[in-house]
């Protein structure tokens, strides 16, 4: 196995196949209610400011890209496990995963797999360079996410390397002024357990917000049918804090962690008997920010993620690998008019630790970037300009750039297009492990879409059409003959063409919140005509939730087609292309406030007991309860 027990971005997920006609009736039923105009994502009555599209406070409603925005709240109703749950509910997401919440998961946005996604928590990059790349999404603890943002689209000229495909940010909760403490038990399906305990406050200048957390589950058969008939389970723990500083008037600084610790069961391959992986993150990051003026913005971090993945595939054998990603940022945000200039200076080190790579080969690379963009709107016009320039120490300089306007049809109605270029080096691990190729070239994407949008109150719809060629695109190739390195198979570049379609929305209609989407997408290697592993050609999600009785109940759908998946006869030295059945996901929840300082939620997660496959050979979790009981004193 060319990661050994780490699944990459085209590993393994399970069930039994679904009558196809039931999948065609299911989408047909989701077309039928999202031609509606009760479409897409929920969104919280104020307009929320977001800074993901350009690393600068926009609200939400003028910003030009594809974004999403999800708050705490908004978790707690989806009745999610993890952070990749979270995304898959948002529109033209979906996830792979081998196993339960603690197994190795992959994240596509539009089409575009995990290691095209550049992710971020309080601002410190999450990535690693072991396999193909992209942040753990599995060592992420929801348990201490606060609200997320999602830009779908490339953003490199923003972000540098890695963003083809979107960004996550992900951010904890902020302090404030008072003492605000907060304590959630929870118990489920599978022995499921959680306990934690948060504090936030405040005192003149200073405000600290901490979290500590710790949950467990006993898990289900990840891989049933094998010799290792046993029930894969996990426990982590893990730690948040944030602290701010007003020191001078203007002058902010601000320290972040996260500390989190996992240990899980797996089943490496189908002989084997044994298998236990300890997953750590840890992030650091420092944030320095000033307002010299109204029109001057300063702001200088330096962050550090360390990501350690270590298992244990048998008594006599250990898999480890480590990566360490630093950056140092000093950006300057300058109003000029009715636009907004921004500068910045980037400086990214990448160091990878890793069985499979060469000792005798350099696993360290740096990335320094100097980037541009301005922004600005007036009257019907908006518009949105970013360049960057990223200098390489193993590839050279790759510029990029993105081209975003906007034109107001009417008071609700506003077109959007847009341009962009993106890149991605390839990883430490693609180039140097024993299924590396040294002579891999960067990835590269030109990305073209167009959008409308319907605004009007609390109602919403948007539909966003993409198109994003990808050159060098990195794939592992199984194929003996195709590989210059190894018999069982190496990385390798080809090229992909991704298109599609996504239709979203929101409204409110008479007590009841509704919301959805529908995405189709055409993911295709353009050099063989395959559909790309586990993409799936069409998408829909609903959701319902309502306040009944002094109960907030609420219902969410996640339709997704089906898909293809890679199967390797290690034996025989071949491979195939399974199909992986289309399937249809019900989630129910319901809470209730108890007292003025408890309340009660309880969750059914895949109500009709599904049985579906994310990756193949590799089980899901069926029908599954979670009751939380939450204390949060109220003043």
């Amino acid at each position: 196995m060319h990661f050994q027990c780490k699944t990459t971005a085209g590993a393994p997920v399970v069930g039994v196949f679904m009558d196809p006609r039931c999948s065609r009736m299911a989408f047909g039923l989701s077309v039928l209610f999202f031609s509606s105009p009760l479409l897409a994502q929920a969104t919280p009555s104020l307009d929320p400011v977001v800074v993901t599209a350009t690393r600068t406070p926009v609200s939400l409603t003028d910003v030009l890209a594809d974004v999403s925005w999800v708050d705490r709240d908004q978790i707690d109703r989806m009745g999610a496990a993890s952070v990749a749950e979270v995304l898959a509910r948002l529109p033209g997401i979906t996830l792979s995963q081998a196993g339960g919440p603690a197994s190795t998961t992959g994240v596509f946005i539009r089409g575009a797999d995990s290691r095209f996604t550049a992710v971020f928590m309080d601002g410190v990059r999450v990535d690693t360079q072991s396999g193909d790349g992209g942040a753990p999404w599995e060592a992420i603890p929801l348990t201490q996410v606060d609200r997320i943002e999602v830009l779908r689209g490339p953003a490199a000229a923003v972000y540098g390397s890695d963003a083809i495909g979107g960004v996550v940010q992900i951010f904890t909760r902020e302090g404030e002024q008072g003492f605000h403490p907060s304590v959630r038990l929870g118990a489920g399906t599978y022995g499921t357990r959680e306990a934690n305990a948060s504090l936030r406050g405040g005192v003149g200048d200073v405000t600290y917000s901490l979290g500590l957390a710790k949950d467990q589950s006993d898990g289900f058969d990840a891989r049933p049918g094998i010799n290792n008939p046993d029930r894969d389970g996990y426990q982590q723990q893990s730690f948040s804090g944030r602290v701010g500083l007003k020191f001078l008037p203007g002058q902010r600084l601000e320290l972040t962690v996260l500390d989190n610790d996992q240990k899980a069961d797996y089943d490496s391959t189908a002989s084997s008997s044994y298998g236990l992986a300890n997953h750590h993150l840890q992030l650091l990051g420092v944030l320095w920010s000033s307002r010299w003026s109204d029109e001057w913005t300063t702001k200088m971090s330096f962050t550090r993620g360390s990501d350690r993945y270590e298992s244990f595939m048998s008594t006599t054998f250990t898999y480890l690998t480590k990566t360490q990603v630093s950056t140092y940022l000093f950006q300057n945000e300058y109003r000029l008019g009715p636009g907004l200039m921004t500068t910045a200076f980037e400086r990214r080190e990448d160091a990878l630790q890793n069985t499979d790579t060469s000792p005798s080969t350099d696993t360290s690379r740096y990335q320094n970037a100097v980037a541009l963009g301005y922004g600005f709107k007036t009257g019907d016009h908006a518009l949105q300009v970013n360049a960057r320039h990223d200098d390489d120490s193993e590839f050279g300089g790759k510029s990029t750039g993105s081209l975003a306007y906007g034109y107001a049809l009417s008071t609700a109605w506003r077109a959007t297009a847009s341009t962009s270029t993106a890149f991605r080096v390839p990883t430490l691990y693609e180039r140097f492990s024993g299924y590396g190729f040294s002579g891999l070239k960067v990835e590269t994407s030109n990305n073209h879409e167009l959008g409308l949008r319907w605004l009007s109150g609390s109602n919403q719809a948007s539909l966003v059409a993409y198109q994003n060629v990808i050159s060098n695109l990195i794939d592992f190739v199984y194929e003996s003959g195709s590989c210059i390195n190894q018999a069982e198979g190496c990385y390798t570049n080809t090229n992909a063409r991704i298109y599609g379609a996504t239709l979203s929305g929101s409204t409110r209609w008479s007590n009841v919140d509704l919301s959805g989407s529908l995405g189709w997408m055409e993911p295709r290697n353009s050099d063989t005509g395959n559909l790309l592993v586990r993409r799936a050609r069409q998408q829909a999600t609903a959701s319902a939730h309502t306040l009944l009785g002094g109960w907030q109940i609420g219902a969410d759908i996640q339709h997704v087609g089906d898909r293809y998946d890679y199967a390797y006869d290690w034996s025989s030295s071949t491979s195939s292309r399974p199909r992986l059945a289309p399937y249809t996901l019900i989630h129910l929840s319901a809470s209730h406030a108890l007292n003025r300082d408890w309340q009660m939620r309880f969750k059914v997660n895949n109500l009709t007991n599904q049985d579906y496959t994310l990756a193949k050979g590799y089980a899901t979790p069926g029908r599954s309860f979670f009751l939380i009981l939450t204390w949060t004193p109220q003043r």
